[in-house]
């Protein structure tokens, strides 16, 4: 089983006094990630997000430097971040790619830092093969290609190493925006047809089946109204039998339905957990860790699971605290 960050249980960090975030009637199923084996499925999981790059479409420029993001990470997995999703390049489809030679620079002095000193269970955002190993080699133990594995190498060396593998659903090459309201017939059975294809293909160059997450891909290659359709039909995705990651927060769908800017967004992203955990997801990729985790520990406890104890107070301190 992996060993959770700083001595704590998965998720339990002090802003919800270490009850655990959601006990479910969801299958467990197990995934292997490098040296570690993780059961999916009693309670979801919260990736947060570090990004080391400068284009990132929500936060780009806030955390420049190495010990920024470090202590951005230090911070996240305090809040109750599970483990954290690392890259250097992002999605936008509106500047120039990042050179592979700068993504390096940018990624695997982080990782092995987050890996290392802060015994973080490490995501690496990338469709790159040679980052990919680069980052495993500095630590982390699962690959996040947000490509729909347009290049099998990547599986070469998931296979390889062990980690763990994000499948993610998209019909646009990297950085490409994709949006044809005619695209898809049915989009939630083009999505199954696609990760099962992709699914068999990372299977056949010697990725081991627990290995492998799955991702719908909200928002790529597909317009606001095709990821609601397909959010609200994620269920369907358990007929893959692999553990279901969903990357809704601060997502375009919610910018349309609110008409609100990323960073404004939070609400929105709340309401897309709750329906991902009733769907039964298992990982949920997202910015706001402290409110995802403080969000789903009072919906737990109001749901009965795990009941209250019986002398949970508020420290005097925080009963009048109104903040500056």
């Amino acid at each position: 089983m992996i060993s959770p960050p700083a001595g704590r249980p998965p998720g339990t960090g002090p802003a919800n006094g270490g009850a655990e975030l959601a006990s479910r009637s969801v299958r467990p199923l197990r995934l292997k990630a490098g040296d570690h084996e993780l059961e999916l499925g009693p309670r979801p999981l919260l990736m947060g997000i570090v990004n080391a790059s400068p284009d990132s479409f929500s936060d780009g420029g806030l955390h420049p430097t190495l010990d920024a993001q470090l202590q951005l990470a230090r911070e996240l997995l305090a809040a109750g971040a599970d483990m954290l999703d690392i890259g250097g390049e992002s999605a936008t489809t509106v500047r120039e790619p990042v050179p592979v030679d700068r993504e390096l620079e940018l990624v695997v002095p982080l990782v092995e830092r987050v890996a290392g000193e802060l015994g973080a269970i490490v995501s690496v955002d990338t469709y790159k093969p040679s980052l990919a190993r680069a980052a495993i080699a500095a630590g982390a133990s699962i690959v996040n290609d947000v490509s729909g594995l347009r290049d099998p190498a990547v599986a070469e060396v998931c296979a390889q190493t062990g980690a763990a593998l994000v499948v993610m659903h998209t019909r646009a090459a990297p950085r490409e925006r994709l949006q044809d309201p005619d695209l898809y017939g049915d989009v939630t059975g083009e999505v199954l047809a696609f990760l099962r294809e992709r699914m068999a293909t990372a299977v056949r160059l010697g990725v081991a089946p627990k290995q492998l997450i799955v991702d719908p891909g909200p928002d790529f290659a597909k317009t606001p109204a095709q990821t609601i359709r397909l959010l609200a039909e994620v269920g369907r995705l358990h007929e893959l039998h692999r553990p279901l990651l969903l990357a809704i927060s601060r997502k375009d769908f919610i910018g349309a339905l609110t008409q609100r800017a990323p960073r404004e967004r939070l609400a929105g992203t709340l309401a897309a957990l709750a329906h991902g955990v009733d769907a039964g997801a298992h990982i949920f990729r997202v910015h706001d860790v402290t409110a995802a985790a403080d969000f789903l520990t009072v919906r737990a406890a109001l749901s009965g699971d795990p009941p209250p104890r019986a002398d949970l107070t508020l420290p005097e301190a925080l009963r009048f605290d109104f903040g500056a």
